[in-house]
């Protein structure tokens, strides 16, 4: 019974959903119609477009300049500053260079830090091999000379050319970094 109570409701359903569509589905003439007559009223108004203009390309005269990225006019600039006897960059120039020296500082970690004959040792990791560097010593591609060492970080000063092309002292600071990566 309950059965046959379902099939009932399924049904009167059904056609309730088909009689819907149907009173829904007819033609309007009356929209089919204005739609026509829009049509044919309506013109566009579309501008023609200017013919394109001739490009005349202009021969590059860069080639004969000198190119402000080249490490001949860096060099030559470096030794210039060299030679000037109160150059910051002169005493950084004259000297050997320390190993890591050859590492970006974006590459080194402070992993640590040591006390040892009473002075601060910092504890940097470079390429997953660990370096032992003291006040004095030098880090960085940038002149860095490590100027103060803390138990959660290392103060450097880095020798940059600034805007005007004259080499100032920046400070910079690694933070100790807990945990691997």
């Amino acid at each position: 019974m309950i059965r046959l109570a379902n099939r009932w409701a399924a049904v009167a359903l059904g056609s309730v959903v088909l009689l819907g569509l149907a009173a829904c589905g007819g033609p309007d003439h009356e929209l089919t119609e204005w739609m026509a007559q829009q049509r044919r009223e309506v013109r566009p108004n579309v501008q023609p477009l200017e013919p394109p203009k001739k490009f005349d390309p202009e021969p590059y005269a860069g080639f004969s300049l000198a190119d402000p990225f080249s490490e001949q006019k860096l060099t030559v600039a470096l030794r210039q500053e060299a030679r000037q006897p109160s150059s910051v960059l002169a005493a950084e120039l004259n000297r050997r260079k320390e190993p890591l020296e050859n590492f970006p500082l974006d590459s080194m970690r402070m992993v640590g830090s040591v006390t040892k004959d009473g002075r601060p040792h910092a504890l940097l990791k470079v390429d997953r091999l660990l370096y032992q560097v003291a006040v004095g010593d030098h880090i960085g591609q940038n002149f860095g000379r490590i100027t103060a060492i803390t138990e959660t970080d290392l103060t450097l000063r880095e020798l940059v050319m600034d805007a005007v092309g004259e080499w100032v002292e920046r400070p910079t600071t690694l933070q100790l970094q807990e945990g691997g990566r």
